[in-house]
């Protein structure tokens, strides 16, 4: 395990960058990727973002970023806890990672060296004492890519991982030029016409079990394909049945190509989403985590629904 200290050093004494996020594009891993990339070429490094895809509302996270053409030599991970949340670039880059940096505790990424702090709240906290160790001068373009994970990852400051020290953090964004508002409207008040008929389908499929406790909603290829919706919309949607009164374990069911659902679990109170994912090799926060299971949609429910039952 390296220091953040130690890291700053490394990242010095290199160069020619990849820094790869995971398959599920969000705030946080696009926010860690796109601060870090800004703050190595600031110092006169190569450096580029490796990502599937970026949603376009997190299309401003690339203001700043200077597209740069070179052979890859030294290659970083934000965010990734799993060799699996690679997707489809896991097989270019597994044992190949030079540094792992990330904030969940159940992290099992294979890299050389990592940098874990399950305390911290975003990836992008992280990073942020990162960048101060490598004396980066925070622009207003790193200041917007940092809190945009910080922000997303704690719900808008809402969730159980808040701290204090996440506060002290975006306050300092702010005072570094953050734009703030514009921020928390694109990521908390503004809703595309597609993802508002994206959530009334959702919305339809809500089952309860454990006498009301849990909560599971699904999305299935056939849906999207039929609501003509893309990826893109389905950020947010693992809120939906934690927020109904009484349920303790929310769970959201994503089918995949390949036979597969992509699991999200989000808990209240005192229950651990990522000892709940566990069961089926997975894992992530106490409030947030995932997995995925093989199978048709009544199978992968009703395991769900019987894992759920068994833990409350």
């Amino acid at each position: 395990m390296m220091n953040l200290y130690e890291i700053a050093r490394f990242l010095e004494a290199h160069d020619n960058y990849e820094i790869l996020t995971h398959a599920y594009p969000d705030g946080d891993t696009l926010g860690s990727g796109f601060a870090l990339c800004m703050a190595l070429q600031q110092i006169g490094k190569n450096a580029r973002v490796i990502t599937t895809n970026v949603p376009s509302k997190f299309l401003y996270l690339l203001n700043g970023v200077k597209q740069q053409i070179f052979e890859a030599e030294t290659i970083i991970s934000t965010d990734v806890a799993a060799d699996s949340l690679l997707g489809s670039n896991m097989g270019k880059y597994i044992g190949k990672v030079d540094v792992c940096i990330d904030h969940h505790g159940s992290n099992t990424f294979t890299a050389k060296a990592k940098f874990v702090d399950k305390f911290a709240a975003a990836n992008c906290e992280i990073i942020y004492k990162l960048l101060q160790r490598m004396n980066v001068r925070i622009t207003k373009e790193i200041a917007n890519c940092l809190y945009t994970g910080i922000s997303t990852d704690t719900g808008c400051f809402r969730y159980t991982n808040t701290t204090a020290e996440t506060m002290r953090v975006a306050a300092s964004l702010m005072d570094f030029g953050c734009d703030t508002a514009y921020i928390n409207k694109a990521m908390f008040e503004t809703k595309s016409k597609e993802k508002i008929k994206l959530e009334h389908a959702v919305y339809n499929t809500i089952k309860y079990c454990a006498d009301g406790r849990c909560a599971i909603i699904y999305t299935t290829l056939e849906m999207m394909k039929s609501l003509d919706v893309g990826d893109d919309e389905m950020e947010g949607l693992a809120s939906i049945p934690r927020q109904i009164e009484g349920v303790l374990i929310g769970i959201t069911m994503r089918e995949k190509e390949g036979g597969f659902f992509k699991i999200s679990v989000r808990t209240n109170g005192n229950i651990n989403a990522s000892d709940f994912c566990s069961q089926f090799g997975g894992g992530g926060h106490p409030a947030a985590a995932g997995c995925t299971i093989e199978g048709d949609l009544k199978t992968v429910r009703n395991k769900l629904i019987k894992a759920a039952e068994k833990f409350l």
